[in-house]
């Protein structure tokens, strides 16, 4: 298991940069951390690391959005996918918005309150944790 620390937010990249080289060959990540744990705000600074010049949003009411990246990334076809499915009421929803084309497509998938549908999680995705300590830091996990 690999722990990378967030130290405040003026450190945030230096992270996202750590979190760059784990990927690997991995595309499908879940993270995990309670409400405010800073879940978007590292998927942010870590889409900034991979190079998208769009600009990055909460897909809390779109459910996904959809990020250009520099052609980096062997067989990603140059997208990332930033799902949010914290307002998801029913897998159906999932099921319907053609989940299996974005998680087995190649590109990257960053997940957020992926416990919500765990079920439809590929085997392969790795499972990040955010936990907020108490001097304000965060630890990720995975």
């Amino acid at each position: 298991m690999v722990s990378i620390i967030i130290k405040d937010i003026e450190h945030i990249r230096e992270a996202a940069r750590e979190f760059v080289k784990e990927i690997g060959e991995h595309r499908v990540f879940a993270f995990y951390g309670s409400m405010g744990a800073g879940k978007t705000t590292f998927i942010k600074a870590i889409c900034e690391e991979l190079g998208v010049q769009d600009v990055i949003t909460s897909p809390t009411f779109a459910i996904v959005n959809e990020y250009s990246l520099p052609r980096q990334l062997e067989g990603d076809g140059g997208r990332l996918f930033h799902f949010d499915f914290y307002r998801i009421k029913k897998l159906e929803e999932v099921y319907d918005m053609g989940y299996e084309d974005y998680f087995y497509s190649g590109a990257l998938c960053f997940i957020e309150w992926p416990e919500l549908i765990e079920e439809l999680l590929p085997e392969d995705a790795v499972r990040v944790h955010i936990e907020q300590q108490p001097d304000g830091s965060r630890i990720v996990k995975l």
